[in-house]
């Protein structure tokens, strides 16, 4: 009896350990990978043995099961899943309307000044201009005076003056006696002149060739201060003066070479070309 029980125990040890030539030698042995499937390889083995345990062993006292006590770890594996991707080019559509401009946003903060760039060069000397107008004053003034006395002849005598107080640009000829306009527009005159005693003072303002105004005084025992003034619209090269009437009435002017008792003045008021 105790020769088969040996045996029985060499039995199941050499089922429990893996042959190495077998695992050599045959290719279709090997390890299974499912937990299940070497969990019912274990039990058929048990089975088996006790199967033939029981056969050798009758009549022995029961003996205790060699049972394995590490199961093998629970192996749950676990397989990619395919998540599908979709081509989005495939769903794109026509192209749609423009939208409407928005609203312009606010303004930004002004920067600050950039450094001065550096000089450039040069440029070429630009082509001469038109000769522009001749440049016009725009003012003219005189104001002169006699010393001298003058009687009336046969003739009509142009008043000649010797003292000048004020001739801007000389436009008061004083070898004539005569204003000459060189700015159009509106003057005004002015003679102021002493009458001689017992004799009539008769004097015209000449505007070119025509009497503008007249000076006159009749004949008395005293001599007095006379004065006329006249504004006349000049155009260019007009001419202003004074003349004393010819001697079909004795008339005079009085003056001193100490003192000027005869003035002839005028200014320019408004040019022309003016608004």
């Amino acid at each position: 009896m105790e020769g088969l029980w040996a045996l029985g125990v060499l039995l199941l040890s050499c089922l429990l350990l893996p042959s190495p030539a077998r695992s050599q030698t045959s290719p279709d042995l090997r390890l299974p990978s499912d937990p299940e499937e070497e969990s019912s390889q274990h039990h058929a083995a048990r089975v088996l043995w006790e199967q033939k345990a029981g056969s050798a062993q009758e009549g022995l006292p029961p003996r205790s099961r060699c049972v394995r006590c590490c199961e093998p770890p629970n192996q749950h594996f676990s397989y990619p899943q395919y998540q599908p991707q979709i081509n989005m080019t495939i769903l794109k559509g026509e192209k749609g309307d423009r939208g409407e401009r928005g609203m312009q946003g606010k303004y930004g903060k002004t920067g600050m000044a950039g450094s001065r760039g550096h000089t450039g060069p040069k440029g070429q000397k630009g082509s001469v201009g038109a000769p522009g107008e001749r440049c016009k004053s725009h003012y003219a003034a005189f104001s002169v005076g006699r010393k001298k006395p003058l009687h009336s002849n046969d003739y009509y005598q142009t008043l000649i003056f010797d003292t000048e107080f004020v001739n801007l640009y000389d436009h008061f000829n004083m070898f004539t006696g005569k204003f000459y306009c060189y700015v159009p527009g509106i003057y005004y005159f002015s003679l102021n002149v002493h009458t001689w005693n017992q004799k009539e003072t008769y004097l015209h303002i000449m505007h070119n060739g025509a009497e503008a105004v007249i000076l006159y005084a009749q004949v008395s025992d005293r001599s007095i201060m006379q004065s006329q003034s006249v504004m006349l619209e000049l155009q260019e090269k007009d001419e202003v003066w004074v003349r004393l009437y010819k001697g079909e009435r004795e008339n005079a002017v009085f003056s001193d070479e100490y003192d000027t008792y005869i003035t002839f003045s005028g200014h320019l008021i408004k040019y022309s070309g003016d608004p």
